[in-house]
């Protein structure tokens, strides 16, 4: 595995993303930044022909587009996803809560008809709180939907607080096996190792997966890390030369 190769590839799209929401004038740097590995390990090495990837917490969409972009697609570039099968967008997302339910159906769909390919879901862990991802995971725990795999960016933040402080989820490791999933939990989502690891590992015939992953918001710019207020501000000012200046754009 080559993995320098990869840590190169997260640098440019933290960069390209960056760049972006200058460009556009958008937010929600944190959670984009936070999730800038566990897209490039699911692209560039897990995720086979037929596999599908539904991204859930859609205000984190600028790196999911810009990765697609590079790959020869053309998704519009927008904070909030639009159905757009043909350039790599296989769900409308926006209002938390939804992206898991859909997918659910849709990894139902697959397996009643013996279509071969997993869906990969990724949810943001404050997303957790809604009662339809508990729902849906009845649902995929009654049916054995082993072609579904949900992705938790357990950055620990939500909007502007503390996720403790809000609604806390511990153990939310427990909570996904009290409903019958499989659970695995990645310490360091900013590796691409322990990322591929569990990946390739962590799947049982017959049992939906979920995937824990801890992360950093805003991960690469050591000012802005672990700060709630980048879950939705725009950069201005000197901010914009501190990015600038951590991501290595010249």
């Amino acid at each position: 595995m080559d993995y320098k190769k990869l840590k190169n590839k997260a640098k440019k799209l933290r960069q390209d993303t960056f760049l972006a929401f200058i460009k556009k004038g958008e937010a929600h740097l944190g959670g984009s930044f936070s999730i800038i590995e566990i897209l490039l390990a699911l692209y560039e090495v897990i995720m086979k022909k037929n596999d599908k990837f539904i991204l859930s917490k859609a205000h984190a969409s600028y790196p999911l587009c810009i990765l697609l972009q590079d790959r020869g697609l053309n998704p519009k570039l927008t904070t909030h996803l639009e159905l757009d099968v043909k350039n790599g967008i296989h769900c409308t997302t926006g209002s938390l809560g939804h992206g898991l339910p859909i997918t659910t159906g849709m990894a139902f769909a697959r397996k009643k008809q013996k279509i071969p390919g997993k869906f990969y879901v990724m949810m943001s862990d404050g997303e957790c709180q809604e009662g339809t991802t508990w729902e849906s995971l009845l649902i995929g725990s009654k049916h054995k939907l082993d072609n579904l795999v949900v992705i938790v960016d357990y950055n620990k933040i939500q909007a502007l607080s503390r996720l403790k402080d809000v609604l806390p989820l511990e153990d939310l490791s427990s909570k996904f096996k009290a409903f019958n999933w499989n659970c695995a939990e990645v310490k360091d989502g900013h590796s691409f190792k322990s990322l591929i690891t569990c990946f390739k590992k962590q799947y049982k015939k017959g049992k939906p997966l979920a995937i824990i992953i801890n992360t950093i918001k805003s991960k690469g710019i050591k000012e802005f890390e672990n700060d709630p207020v980048w879950h939705a501000r725009k950069l201005q000012g000197k901010e914009i030369e501190i990015g600038k200046k951590k991501l290595g754009i010249t």
